[in-house]
């Protein structure tokens, strides 16, 4: 992760939760107050974070110690202490709130992930996210699904040529919309195509691009438009994907599968931190 992108993130976080100042730890604890404490897993997950969780109090206060346990992509058993914390009693407060959200949110995600990617444990198959993301969380999100073993689609819009549906529609066409991306001087990048039926898979092939999108097709389809497109480029499925679909798209024969699943309504990770 950017560490300069990563602090300025949790700075805006930290500014957003607390303000002027907690007014309530303020009012209760002295300035001197020191407390020890734990996280505590409260349900098996995949911890995906704590590089964040840390980096959220070393920005308050640098004489807070966090000692984890477990590293980021390790199972965590339910019951489990994941980290001891020690410091100022008011800085541990401060920032409990902001690091845990960001804790249990990637730690969901590696969680949601892991299942995708032991799914197809049989295929070749790779699990990839999409930009379906939170705003302003799309570094930490997409890190979280590499910790839970999948890999990361595009980063932004200008990542990767994908040509999609509006595209398409717009340019009047496959071929129209690959040849003016190539007359842009962009002979040199991948290009992958969104198609939405057989035909449009031969259009994507008659142009020779790199990866085809099967996008939101049944699987009787998915099997036909690997058949045609027979090795000449990537297959990736994408659209309705969820994990019951998982083992049976990846026996279709295809080469990626694309979630937003994985980032865009994932449950978080129950986490809890305790202090005594």
């Amino acid at each position: 992760m950017n560490k300069l992108a990563l602090d300025d993130l949790l700075r805006r976080s930290l500014l957003e939760d607390i303000g002027f100042g907690d007014i309530t730890s303020e009012a209760i604890f002295a300035e001197d107050h020191i407390s020890q404490g734990f996280l505590l897993a409260k349900q098996n997950l995949i911890l995906a974070g704590m590089q964040v969780f840390a980096q959220v109090f070393a920005l308050l206060d640098s004489q807070i110690q966090i000692n984890p346990y477990y590293a980021d992509g390790t199972a965590v058993p339910a019951g489990e202490k994941i980290a001891s914390i020690a410091g100022n009693t008011r800085s541990l407060l401060a920032g409990e709130r902001v690091a845990l959200n960001l804790l249990q949110r990637m730690s969901g995600i590696a969680t949601h992930t892991r299942r995708y990617v032991e799914a197809v444990n049989d295929f070749p198959a790779v699990i990839v996210d999409t930009r379906k993301t939170t705003p302003g969380l799309r570094m930490l999100e997409k890190y979280a699904v590499t910790v839970g073993g999948g890999k990361n689609h595009r980063y932004g819009l200008d990542s990767m040529v994908l040509i999609k549906d509006n595209h398409i529609q717009a340019a009047g066409g496959i071929s129209t919309a690959v040849q003016r991306v190539r007359s842009q001087g962009a002979s040199f990048r991948k290009i992958e195509v969104e198609v939405e039926d057989l035909k449009q898979v031969q259009e994507a092939l008659s142009v020779g691009v790199d990866i085809i999108m099967l996008d939101n097709m049944n699987i009787q389809m998915i099997e036909q438009a690997v058949k045609m497109i027979d090795g000449k480029a990537l297959v990736e499925v994408s659209g309705n994907v969820v994990l019951e679909r998982i083992a049976e798209l990846a026996a279709a024969g295809v080469d990626i599968i694309s979630s937003g699943e994985l980032t865009h309504s994932v449950k978080t990770a129950d986490i809890s931190m305790r202090l005594s």
